[in-house]
């Protein structure tokens, strides 16, 4: 049993490669293994490296890589040889300052192929099986849905239901993706009746390979896993650019991403293609979103004077009041930075930019949050007022505005 990290919906777990113990995210939407070089796991621990160009989802260009054949890579005991690596240049894609913890890598077809996982998003563990010795839970409340692979990827059949077309749901193909944060992708299509809501907003929803991926970001009324129906999910409608690149599977409708599957137990079965789920307690919660318009990432350590009372120096006084002294001490801790900024949001309007440096939020310092406390600050109540302390160009500057409920 392996414990896993799960960051923005993301399951984020450690795996040696060539000896060395990194950290991947488990992205059963990828095909390729991907490692970010940094100054600890840079390109001289991969075997036989040529350069080569990949591209992925976003609006820029291919960008190169190295490539590097014959690797092994270790999880939980199981060890898999002679496997395929691309490594990208130092600091082009920078998640770990997304994630807000360090993040080696990407890793999904290469790891999963002769495997049989559980994944238990409620206690953040997983556990590896080979095929011939994976026992199967009992399960009568379980949905087992068949996996069909393009491009080494799963996907699997549910269906949604839109409110521009009444009570009809619709059967789609969705990829299988452990890598997205949403809840769900749909790709517009007039084919099938698949087209944004009435009512949606403009928003990023994320970062490829190739750059930014902007879309619209939406409700619908239900969607089907088999007999599981689930309510009122975000979903998020991407542009034609990130369409077209995404669709390169022209039965994909979409994606089912990390905040319907952390919903769930779950049992990927690449070795007989299939998915098994088992609903957990957070099946029926809400689904939140960014209700701020920002994009925070980690900016780094930095070193923060901390002030703690002096139990030593305690001194009675009249009334019943108490002194104490305080003493100081100095510690690393993170920061946050905007990244970008939706100009429609009220966070936009309020006048915030990118690169500003975040001091205090409602009053608490921002080194005393982690990443994920952030974007819940933003994600779980609309109408919220927000005080955030910046500082630009060295001059320290206090904006307030209310998270916006648009969906």
């Amino acid at each position: 049993m392996t414990s896993f990290k799960l960051i923005h919906n993301l399951i984020v777990i450690p795996i040696a490669v060539n000896g060395k113990k990194l950290s991947f995210i488990l992205d059963t939407g990828v095909s390729k293994t991907i490692l970010f070089q940094t100054k600890e796991n840079d390109s001289t621990l991969l075997l036989r490296p040529k350069e080569v160009f990949i591209r992925g989802l976003g609006a820029g260009l291919p960008i190169a890589a190295v490539l590097s054949k014959g690797n092994h890579m270790s999880v939980q005991g199981l060890v898999a040889i002679n496997e395929t690596v691309f490594a990208m240049e130092p600091g082009f894609f920078d998640v770990s300052s997304k994630m807000g913890v360090p993040i080696h890598g990407i890793i999904g077809h290469a790891l999963l192929k002769n495997l049989i996982l559980k994944i238990n998003y409620k206690r953040k563990k997983i556990n590896f099986y080979a095929p011939e010795s994976a026992p199967y839970d009992k399960c009568r409340k379980c949905e087992i849905l068949p996996i069909q692979f393009y491009g080494k990827k799963p996907y699997v059949n549910i269906q949604v239901q839109l409110d521009t077309i009444g009570k009809q749901m619709i059967p789609v193909k969705m990829l299988l993706d452990s890598g997205g944060t949403d809840a769900l992708w749909l790709f517009e299509d007039f084919t099938t009746a698949i087209k944004t809501p009435i009512k949606y907003f403009n928003d990023i929803l994320g970062e490829g390979l190739s750059g930014v991926i902007y879309g619209n970001r939406s409700r619908i009324p239900k969607l089907k896993i088999g007999s599981f129906e689930i309510k009122k999910p975000t979903v998020s409608f991407l542009d034609t650019t990130s369409t077209r690149l995404a669709r390169r599977f022209k039965a994909r409708n979409g994606s089912l991403g990390g905040g319907v599957l952390k919903r769930f137990t779950v049992w990927l079965d690449y070795p007989n293609k299939q998915v098994m789920l088992k609903k957990n307690s957070s099946f029926k919660a809400p689904f939140y979103y960014n209700m701020s318009g920002l994009d925070i990432v980690y900016h780094g350590k930095q070193l923060v004077e901390e002030f703690v009372p002096d139990i030593s120096s305690y001194r009675p006084r009249k009334n019943n009041l108490v002194a104490f002294s305080t003493t100081s001490s100095y510690n690393f801790k993170p920061s946050y930075k905007i990244k970008t900024v939706v100009k429609t949001s009220s966070a936009g309007k309020a006048g915030l930019k990118a690169g500003d440096l975040i001091i205090r939020i409602n009053n608490k310092p921002a080194s005393d949050y982690s990443l994920n406390d952030i974007i819940n600050e933003f994600s779980e109540k609309g109408n919220k007022r927000i005080r955030m302390k910046i500082k630009r160009l060295g001059v320290e500057m206090t904006f307030k505005f209310r998270l916006e409920k648009k969906i």
